[in-house]
C-alpha cells in the first residue's frame, strides 16, 4: 500500500514530511512552555502539528518497509525508525494535556507537571529523530559520498 506513487517511492516523501513537521512541533512546545502567554493562541496549532507528524509516523515506517524490498536493509535506520513512535505519542499527549489543562481551571496545578513533562519529551524526541535521520543518512548516502580535499 504504501510503496511507489507515479513510480517514484513514497518513502522519502512521508519522511520529508515527519522531518519537518516533528521538529517544528518540539519546537513549539518548548516555545509555548517558555511563553505560558502562547499556550491559548497557539497550543492548538502545535497539538495539531504533532498530531499530523504523530499519524505519519507509520506511514513513514511502512513504505520504508516497502522500499527495503527494493534496495535492501538499511540496518539500523529501520530499527531506529520504529522506535520513533514511542517517542512522538508520548510528547503528542503531554502536549494535548498541557494544552487542554491550561484551560481548564480546576487543572491549573497540573500545567507545571505537564510543561515539564513535554519539554522532557520534546527533548528525547529531538534527540531520536536526530538519530533516525542520521542513520538513514548513511545508510543511503554512506558509501557513495566521500569527501575530497578541495584544490
Amino acid at each position: 500500500m504504501f510503496d511507489l506513487i507515479n513510480g517514484l517511492p513514497i518513502h522519502p516523501l512521508v519522511v520529508h514530511a515527519v522531518v519537518v513537521l516533528l521538529p517544528l512541533a518540539i519546537l513549539g512546545t518548548i516555545a509555548i512552555v517558555v511563553r505560558p502567554a502562547w499556550r491559548h493562541r497557539y497550543g492548538p496549532l502545535v497539538v495539531g502539528i504533532a498530531l499530523v507528524a504523530t499519524v505519519l509516523i507509520p506511514v513513514a515506517t511502512s513504505s520504508g518497509e516497502a522500499l527495503e524490498r527494493h534496495v535492501g536493509d538499511p540496518g539500523a535506520h529501520a530499527r531506529l525508525g520504529d522506535q520513533l513512535i514511542w517517542f512522538a505519542l508520548p510528547l503528542l499527549l503531554l502536549l494535548a494535556g498541557l494544552v487542554w489543562a491550561e484551560r481548564r481551571e480546576q487543572l491549573r496545578g497540573a500545567v507545571r507537571i505537564l510543561a515539564a513533562g513535554a519539554v522532557v519529551a520534546a527533548l528525547a524526541a529531538g534527540v531520536q529523530v536526530y538519530r533516525v535521520g542520521d542513520s538513514g543518512a548513511r545508510a543511503a548516502w554512506g558509501d557513495q559520498v566521500t569527501s575530497s580535499a578541495a584544490n
